[in-house]
């Protein structure tokens, strides 16, 4: 059985990872509790004396407000760290896999969808960190996953709570009453966590290289909060009340960071529309 060593092992997507998997693949966990991923030299000495045969890196700080408060920490954690830990992976010949976001995209020059080779900027400190760390990977390890993902939504459930995401924001609103502004002039993609979970073993013997992680989505960050306002049985007029337009945000400049996934299907994985990712994860929940 395949040694997996992940970190952030008790955030979101790492914890669904474990639920689906645990009889699949040999787990060790890796939290802050075990290395301050802040201290970069502490975080190569722990994986010098670690026994795994892949490192899933999960481990983050991905709250966007505090990256552009803190860079200078957020980038130890955010970079510096995952460099120590691909240094490791590089010299004991140990698979590295890097999660890295859409965020690398969200000032790129190029149209939507983006590929993996397609040139990257990013207008936010966590898109620019992780970018770095994405860069030192492709160009320094022979044996590597760098997996890009989108904005992951799901819903809470028996030892796992859900990130939020567009599912979980919209259900707010519904379930508080409490009117809610999404953007209009934002584009992206939004992927059922699940698909991640479940091909966990058929994505860790991918070959090496770059890859999108990301359902398909043709709707605006406003457009997507409606449909899913409908689905979860909301009447035209409770929509038009609970899910309000954000004109302003990104007025002067739209943003539109889909990312292509023709890749990674490619290779076997599966993925598929927002419309589909949704309806399954509504029926998955008992909706």
């Amino acid at each position: 059985m395949k040694k997996v060593l992940v970190t952030g092992a008790h955030g979101y997507l790492a914890s669904l990872a474990r639920l689906y998997n645990s009889s699949r693949i040999e787990f060790s966990c890796v939290s802050h509790t075990d290395v301050d991923f802040s201290r970069p030299d502490e975080v190569e000495k722990y994986f010098e004396a670690a026994d795994f045969d892949v490192c899933l890196h999960m481990a983050a700080d991905a709250t966007t407000a505090h990256c552009e408060e803190q860079p200078e920490l957020t980038h130890r954690v955010n970079t510096e760290s995952a460099l120590a830990i691909a240094k490791v992976c590089r010299e004991r010949a140990k698979r590295m896999v890097f999660i890295s976001t859409e965020q690398c995209f969200n000032a790129a020059p190029g149209k939507a969808p983006f590929f993996e080779d397609d040139e990257q900027a990013s207008v936010s400190a966590y898109g620019r960190q992780k970018m770095e760390a994405d860069a030192w990977i492709r160009a320094n390890l022979n044996d590597y996953l760098i997996l890009r993902f989108s904005w992951m939504f799901g819903l809470s459930m028996p030892g796992v709570k859900a990130s939020p995401g567009i599912l979980g924001n919209v259900l707010a609103a519904v379930r508080g009453n409490k009117p809610t502004a999404f953007r209009v002039n934002e584009l992206r993609n939004m992927t059922y966590a699940q698909r991640f979970a479940e091909q966990l073993p058929q994505i860790l013997e991918l070959p090496s290289g770059a890859y999108h992680f990301a359902s398909q989505n043709g709707l605006s960050t406003y457009e997507t909060a409606r449909l899913v306002a409908s689905r979860l049985g909301c009447s035209e007029s409770e929509v038009d009340r609970l899910i309000l337009p954000d004109q302003k945000t990104y007025a002067e400049r739209p943003r539109d960071f889909r990312l292509a996934s023709d890749k990674i299907q490619a290779a076997g994985i599966e993925l598929g529309t927002f419309e589909e990712d949704l309806d399954r994860c509504l029926a998955d929940f008992g909706w």
